[in-house]
């Protein structure tokens, strides 16, 4: 029987209960992801910027490098993957590109951001957000440009830390107007906003769990109990493996070998498997 599309696949899960997604930086992570039995994998634009190369999430990575390192992440597994499009690289006619280009490198759906470029990080201070109108011109463009009906445009909107949280209904109800698929309310900062929030905003909604933000680190059952569908930790993975990776590192320098971290570490089988590479055969099965 032949697997629905990527796209399907997600809307599917969506209407069915609350989606975790976890972040992936690269590949061989997503297929950890997906071995773990999650149903989808996040492609996080600070996970890409901050681990690919080395710069913190302030839109430095252009549509041509992101769509190249997400797809890579998309066709690696057959999980479908939803990718951070940040403010759409430009004005409407960007944001249009962008949609096309994802949708040929295999992703599923995007979110797309109202900061003013350069962005920020939706949780540190100083962010700026565009006027609902340039919000809502770039959404109409994006749902236009799309091929596939499936393919999933979420609107960001990052408006509770500049406008505050009625602003944020306002503008989520006349994106929703505009034809966003879901909102994603980003850095609400209390369960009670939360909440809120999904009383006020009847739509797929998707929450970001992240690490050391503004909001709390709520539980994806807690999230699906108060009405979301969506649930992002977008840099979980990789935090984990710099802390593990810099520990290791300087104990490396100290003792001058790895020994003591052997039984810490992916063996080379185990990391074969992953990839579904046969050495002996010389056989190699990709996700997609």
């Amino acid at each position: 029987m032949k697997r629905p599309r990527k796209t399907t696949s997600l809307r599917r899960a969506i209407r069915a209960g609350c989606v975790a997604m976890p972040g992936a930086f690269n590949a061989a992570t997503a297929r950890l992801v997906e071995r773990a039995g999650f149903e989808a994998v996040y492609v996080s634009g600070a996970g890409l910027a901050n681990a690919t190369v080395g710069v913190p999430d302030i839109g430095l990575l252009s549509l041509a490098e992101v769509a190249q390192l997400a797809g890579y992440i998309a066709r690696a597994v057959r999980i479908p993957a939803l990718v951070d499009a940040d403010t759409g690289f430009g004005g409407p006619a960007n944001t249009a590109k962008a949609v096309r280009a994802f949708e040929r490198a295999g992703l599923a759906g995007m979110h797309l951001e109202d900061q003013v470029f350069p962005k920020r990080c939706g949780h540190l201070a100083g962010k700026e957000v565009v006027s609902g109108e340039e919000m809502t011109a770039k959404l109409r463009a994006a749902v236009e440009a799309r091929t596939d009906p499936d393919f999933l445009i979420i609107a960001r909107t990052d408006a509770r830390a500049v406008e505050g949280f009625d602003q944020a209904v306002k503008r989520a109800k006349g994106y929703l107007d505009a034809g966003a698929d879901g909102i994603f309310p980003e850095a609400l900062e209390t369960p009670r906003e939360f909440r809120e929030f999904a009383k006020k905003v009847r739509a797929p909604l998707m929450a970001n769990i992240t690490e050391f933000g503004r909001s709390p680190l709520l539980s994806v059952r807690q999230l699906a109990k108060m009405g979301y569908r969506m649930v992002l930790f977008p840099l979980t993975a990789f935090r984990v493996s710099m802390q593990a990776a810099e520990e290791c590192l300087r104990d490396l320098r100290r003792r001058g070998t790895q020994r003591s971290w052997i039984d810490r570490m992916q063996t080379r089988a185990e990391l074969y498997e992953l990839l579904g590479y046969d050495p002996i055969s010389g056989d190699f099965s990709r996700g997609d």
